[in-house]
């Protein structure tokens, strides 16, 4: 192990301590770096690469759609990847990543479903309050559950999230 690791991520800690082997683009030594181990250098994250784990066959078209990532705080724990690689498990016939205000993992969550053949949905969950939101997994009042259709619905959603949060004022509220 070298000494620019950083501590683990709680996906990474809970693979150690269910015995599951260490992911593939998880390595052991330096992450991947473009220098030195100055503050002037940056870390970039690694491609994707699946995992070896074998999907269930399921008779029953399904598809997810309404799943936080850990980008919607408290309210989501696993990464885009492992959204991905779980609906593949199950069989699922699509997946839809919809974190709260926003579309913060849906990179990270397309770069695997598309390494994977996984089909994908991409939108959010709107808060449509004006209250501050707490230490509570869900923020307070009512929700709407957006999903873009196409491009240009994800075009026009993004637009829509960036104008609310320009307009909030205030980090955390669009």
């Amino acid at each position: 192990m070298g000494w620019h690791n950083g501590p683990p991520s709680w996906g990474e800690m809970e693979r150690v301590l269910n015995g599951k082997p260490r992911r593939s683009g998880m390595s052991l030594g330096e992450p991947h770096a473009d220098g030195g181990d100055s503050p002037a250098w940056s870390r970039k994250r690694q491609p994707y690469e699946p995992t070896d784990e074998h999907p269930l066959r399921s008779t029953v078209a399904y598809a997810e759609l309404h799943a936080h990532s850990a980008y919607s705080f408290l309210d989501g724990a696993s990464t885009p990847e492992e959204l991905v690689e779980e609906a593949v498990r199950l069989d699922l016939r699509a997946v839809a990543l919809t974190d709260h205000d926003g579309l913060y993992g849906v990179v990270r969550f397309a770069e695997a479903a598309k390494e994977l053949d996984m089909r994908t949905v991409f939108g959010a969950e709107l808060s449509l309050s004006n209250t501050v939101r707490t230490e509570d997994p869900d923020p307070p009042g009512p929700h709407l559950l957006v999903l873009a259709r196409g491009p240009e619905g994800y075009r026009r959603l993004s637009r829509q999230l960036a104008a609310a949060h320009l307009a909030g004022g205030e980090k955390g509220r669009p």
